[in-house]
C-alpha cells in the first residue's frame, strides 16, 4: 500500500489550526480562573506515552478546545449524552454542551443552540467489488464502528449488522482493507475525504445510512460570556474555512495511522 511521499510530508508537518480571536468579554474566565466546562458524547482518553496515537472518531474535542481558547479560559470536558447535559447545563453545572441536533430537535426554552458548520451523516466504505448495495444488505455483515462514534449499536439494532467495535476509526477502516469487517461506518464528513485518497481507491464502494445532522453547541441565554464566546468561535470556524481545514487534518492523520498498520497486504 504506497503512501504518497508528500501525504507523509504533509501529517508530520501538520499543525492544529486554531483561532486566536481576543474576546474583551472572555477575559472574565481568565481572571476567575475558572474553566469552560463543556459537555460531549465521548471523551477520548488522554495519549499515553509508547503507545500507538490514535486520532479520535470525532471533531467535538477540537471544537472544544477552540471554543475554550477563544473565551480565554481552560477547558474541562465531561461526558454526557445530550439529555443529561441539557440536564446539567439547567443545573449550571455545565456551560454548554456539544450535541447533533436535526432539524426537528427541541431546545429547552432557556437554551440557545450555536451551530458549528460541521454535519455528517452516517456512511459506510467498503471495498469496490463489495456484493453490499443497500442498507438492508448489511444484515449478518461485519461492519466496524469506532468507540465513541455516535454510531455504535445503531447498525445492529436497524440493520441486523454483526457489529465490531474498534478503539478508533483507524482500527476500523484497517479492518475492511484487511478484510475483517465488510464495512466500516463513520461520520460522511471523514470518509468522503478519506476516499478521495488513491490509495483508498480499492476502498472507495459507499453507502449513506441516515440523514445529515449538525454539530451545535448549546448555551443557556442568560450566560452572555459564554453565549458571546462561543458565537464568536462559530463565526470564525465558518468564516475562515477551519471546519474544512480540519477534516483533511484528521483524514491526513488517520490515513498516515492506517498506513503505519498495515503490515498485511489488502485483502484480496
Amino acid at each position: 500500500m504506497p503512501f504518497p511521499r508528500s501525504s507523509i510530508r504533509a501529517v508530520i508537518a501538520a499543525a492544529g489550526l486554531f483561532s486566536t480571536a481576543a474576546l474583551a468579554f472572555a477575559a472574565g474566565y481568565a481572571e476567575r480562573g475558572n474553566p469552560l466546562r463543556l459537555g460531549m458524547a465521548h471523551v477520548p482518553p488522554p495519549y499515553q506515552a509508547g503507545t500507538k496515537f490514535r486520532t479520535p472518531e470525532a471533531i467535538d474535542l477540537t471544537l472544544a478546545e477552540n471554543a475554550a481558547k477563544t473565551a480565554q479560559a481552560s477547558l474541562k470536558t465531561v461526558r454526557t449524552d445530550s439529555t443529561k447535559g441539557r440536564e446539567l447545563l439547567a443545573a449550571g453545572k455545565l456551560d454548554a454542551l456539544i450535541t447533533s441536533l436535526s432539524p426537528s430537535g427541541k431546545l429547552d426554552r432557556g437554551d440557545l443552540a450555536i451551530r458549528t458548520g460541521y454535519a455528517a451523516r452516517p456512511m459506510a466504505i467498503m471495498r469496490t467489488d463489495t456484493t453490499i448495495k443497500t442498507a438492508d444488505q448489511l444484515r449478518g455483515r461485519k461492519v466496524c464502528v469506532s468507540e465513541g462514534g455516535p454510531y455504535v449499536g445503531m447498525l445492529a439494532s436497524k440493520y441486523g449488522a454483526l457489529e465490531t467495535v474498534a478503539k478508533a476509526p483507524a482500527d476500523s477502516l484497517l479492518a475492511v482493507r484487511t478484510g475483517a469487517c465488510d464495512a466500516a461506518v463513520h461520520d460522511s464528513a471523514i470518509l468522503e475525504e478519506l476516499i478521495k485518497l488513491p490509495e483508498w481507491k480499492k476502498f472507495s464502494a459507499s453507502l449513506y445510512l441516515g440523514p445529515a445532522v449538525e454539530q451545535s453547541i448549546v448555551v443557556r441565554r442568560d450566560d452572555t460570556r459564554t453565549l458571546n464566546a462561543v458565537k464568536t468561535a462559530a463565526n470564525e470556524w465558518q468564516r475562515s474555512g477551519f471546519i474544512n481545514e480540519e477534516i483533511k487534518r484528521m483524514v491526513r492523520h488517520i490515513a498516515f495511522e492506517v498506513y503505519l498498520d498495515q503490515n498485511v497486504p489488502d485483502c484480496h
